[in-house]
């Protein structure tokens, strides 16, 4: 598989521009970083900037770069959207400090949570379990992927950060030092999509560009499907966010996008034809994940414990009131009900924190992330996860 080192089309540069930090991976590493304090309000959403984005120059060679979030994170050379933060408790102004009594969570999505961590959000749960846990404040920081919450891990601005496999596993393999809490979904649908009038085959990709959100469960999914096509060496794969995916491919810049689980229903509604998704491949699916730091774990030993029993008690809610959650669901993510019943079956949400199936997909993730390079080190699933 050839990585895209170059700039892309006009029409896509704003999209995929190459973050600036001084030699700083989509993991973290930025002394700036912990300048970032996560402010928020009772029903008021703030913008927080990107502290990569607005706070570097440029010092390294474009490519130089690149490779490094490639080796490092398999991510992130797009612009970076601004994290958003939404306080869940408290009316007053929380800094992100280590205060114990203000958890602070962050999570890869819309502009609110969703899954058993935003209905135990919305419907009250979480605030009422966490006030009794000795907690005062929650803070919610979202984030446009993983690797981008990763950073705000790895700076001591998260205490938990709930993410997709991908980029929870790769930081783990740098030596970060997180522990798993629980699999929230499994078998999480990715979908492979391309321009209309363009190709209708894996074969027919050949010579042509692919694009993907990297880091993502759907790039694993995309490297593992041109794999086992061999046609990996045969195409291009560039960094685009899933918010550029429709207009790129509208206008033909790229010949097919790896997508997610609401997207790629959407786009085939939209008339955009389906040439795979992983639900055709064993073991390509991915996983939801809840970690947590160890530095945070060490001042609160029964948190997850207390944490799992909050998010139980949410997924269990959830599917006795399904209508109630899918309109929720498609609320937040603005995808229509129909959509929204596609993309998110029930049955991939778990209501115990380490399902037997989704740790067998996690298993085969890490495999194939550490056999690629992308994952710098292999470990143990049993010693990454907080007995």
């Amino acid at each position: 598989m050839q990585t895209d080192l170059t700039p892309l089309p006009s029409s896509l540069r704003d999209a995929t521009r190459t973050g600036k930090s001084k030699g700083a991976s989509a993991l973290g590493g930025s002394a700036d970083l912990k300048q970032l304090a996560f402010k928020s309000q009772k029903s008021k959403v703030k913008t927080v900037p990107h502290p990569i984005k607005n706070r570097y120059k440029l010092r390294l060679s474009t490519s130089a770069a690149c490779v490094l979030l490639l080796l490092t994170t398999a991510c992130s050379q797009g612009e970076t959207k601004s994290a958003q933060s939404i306080n869940a408790n408290s009316a007053s102004t929380v800094a992100a400090s280590n205060n114990i009594s203000t958890l602070r969570i962050g999570y890869v999505g819309s502009s609110e949570p969703t899954g058993p961590l935003g209905w135990a959000k919305k419907k009250g749960i979480l605030e009422r379990e966490l006030q009794k846990a000795g907690f005062k404040d929650v803070t919610f920081a979202r984030f446009p992927n993983g690797p981008d919450l990763n950073e705000a891990l790895v700076a001591g601005q998260l205490d938990v950060g709930s993410l997709g496999d991908t980029p929870a596993i790769v930081l783990r393999a740098r030596g970060v030092e997180t522990r798993l809490l629980r699999i929230t979904q499994f078998n999480t649908t990715a979908w492979l999509v391309a321009k209309k009038n363009g190709a209708r085959s894996l074969a027919e990709l050949k010579g042509q560009k692919i694009a993907t959100q990297k880091g993502s469960y759907m790039h694993r999914y995309l490297l593992g499907l041109l794999a086992e096509a061999k046609i990996a060496k045969d195409v291009k794969v560039v960094h685009l966010m899933t918010t550029e995916a429709k207009a790129a491919l509208e206008r033909g810049d790229v010949a097919a996008y790896a997508t997610s689980s609401d997207l790629g229903p959407f786009l085939k509604s939209q008339g955009f034809p389906v040439i795979d998704s992983s639900a055709n491949h064993k073991g390509l699916s991915g996983t939801s994940l809840v970690v947590a730091t160890e530095s945070f774990l060490a001042k609160q030993p029964d948190f997850p414990q207390k944490f799992n029993a909050i998010l139980t008690e949410a997924a269990k809610d959830l599917k006795a009131n399904s209508e109630e959650y899918y309109q929720y669901h498609a609320q937040i993510t603005k995808y229509p009900v129909d959509i929204i019943k596609v993309s998110f079956p029930l049955k991939q949400v778990s209501e115990e924190p380490l399902p037997a199936e989704g740790v067998k997909l996690l298993e085969g993730t890490k495999n194939f992330l550490v056999s690629q390079g992308l994952a710098k080190s292999n470990f143990k699933l049993t010693d990454w996860v907080e007995k």
